[in-house]
């Protein structure tokens, strides 16, 4: 059964690296040994493939985007892509899984962090010792963050945390978690702040597990806070500033979530392309008729199109230029065309892509998650909007 693991080398737009061609090898061979035998196991069980992540941890890819002094693998957002979009094509899970590790809960105290928080923490998370998750949405407060009900009340060395997130990856296997509380109420998104909470804190625990369409084998739960104790030094960043933080570290997520979507798509392409080279109808393969080479040609064209868009964005994170609008672009246009190309998938196998017993039924309930997670394609449309109307001021 093919999971992605086919793609021509021709289907990426830029030269790779001799490092990143052997990162990329790398990675697909592991992903073809480790985790392609299982995808439909911990999908149908629900079960999070807490040993290969492990293993992830152990090549350097918990710690891709981090520096060595961390115990980071010191690559930029270029590598990391390539590493998403490699575990992407064969299993979203595990995909999504990693980056959530990466650009949220470990990047929240890279970027926001003093120098005792990064010591302490990022070491432990960049080698796969410790797993990490970021806590932002709540149940009243999914695009609108800001909404924040879940607070953080500050007595003496202390801060005490009473609230509910939800959607939380990682929730149940997180030994580090970020999140985002309310500190000051009369001050809006400038009244949040952000803290670590560890693993077996009174107080903490991760609630209800949730049943998902797609990426079964990614833990997804809620995040339960009742008089929750935790020293004053777990406050990230400034007091007050958690939600700009989080804005910043959700730049670099986004990147994530669209390597993310590049991934599946490419799985489903290459399981389509197999097959309709395969299949026989009217006495010739189904690649033969021109409907279907008009449906494989504008998969294709949309793919790379994606992959250009995410490229761009980890390149100008990787020289340090904010990425406001070309990570909400990468992320909304993989996302949407990642959808499309499933979909499209699907109906190349016709029956056959309904049926659990062929890889594509799997990536069409994976793939929607990326136009949701880390912002709506409805929140990116606002975010492009508000960026490119920045650089036409009005004149008058």
């Amino acid at each position: 059964m093919n999971r992605g693991l086919e793609s021509p080398e021709s289907l990426y737009p830029f030269v790779l690296t001799e490092d990143q061609e052997h990162l990329r090898r790398e990675i697909r061979e592991f992903a073809a040994r480790e985790i392609a035998p299982h995808v439909m196991a911990w999908d149908e069980a629900g079960e999070f493939p807490l040993a290969v992540i492990k293993k992830l941890g152990a090549m350097g890819l918990l710690g891709v985007i981090f520096p060595p002094e961390y115990g980071g693998a010191g690559l930029g957002y270029v590598d990391y892509v390539l590493a998403i979009e490699e575990l992407s094509a064969v299993d979203g899970s595990v995909g999504i899984t990693v980056a959530a590790h990466n650009s949220l809960g470990t990047n929240h105290i890279f970027l926001a962090g003093n120098e005792e928080q990064r010591e302490k923490y990022i070491p432990r998370l960049a080698t796969g010792e410790w797993l990490a998750a970021w806590g932002l949405t709540e149940p009243g407060a999914g695009s609108d963050a800001g909404n924040a009900k879940t607070t953080a009340v500050k007595k003496g060395d202390r801060y005490l945390l009473n609230g509910v997130k939800t959607f939380i990856t990682n929730g149940h296997y997180a030994d580090a978690t970020v999140v985002v509380a309310v500190t000051d109420k009369s001050k809006g998104t400038h009244g949040l702040s952000a803290f670590v909470v560890e693993k077996g804190t009174p107080g903490f625990r991760a609630g209800k597990k949730e049943n998902k369409l797609g990426l079964r084998a990614s833990n997804t739960s809620e995040l339960i806070f009742e008089d929750c104790e935790i020293p004053a030094e777990n406050l990230l960043g400034v007091e007050g500033e958690g939600f700009v933080d989080a804005m910043r570290v959700l730049d670099g997520g986004r990147i994530s979530i669209a390597a993310l979507a590049l991934g599946m798509a490419r799985g489903a392409l290459d399981a389509a392309l197999k097959y309709v080279k395969e299949r026989r109808q009217f006495g010739k393969t189904i690649a033969e008729f021109q409907g279907i080479q008009w449906k494989i040609a504008d998969m294709a064209t949309e793919l790379d199109a994606a992959r250009l868009l995410t490229q761009r964005a980890a390149v100008l994170k990787d020289a340090g230029r904010t990425v406001t609008r070309e990570s909400s672009m990468a992320k909304l246009f993989s996302s949407e065309v990642a959808v499309r190309i499933c979909d499209e998938a699907v109906q190349l196998f016709g029956g056959y892509g309904f049926i659990k017993d062929f890889p594509v039924e799997k990536f069409y309930r994976d793939v929607k998650l990326c136009t949701i997670g880390e912002g709506t394609s409805e929140i990116q449309r606002m975010i492009i909007a508000r960026e490119v109307l920045k650089l036409h001021p009005s004149r008058g």
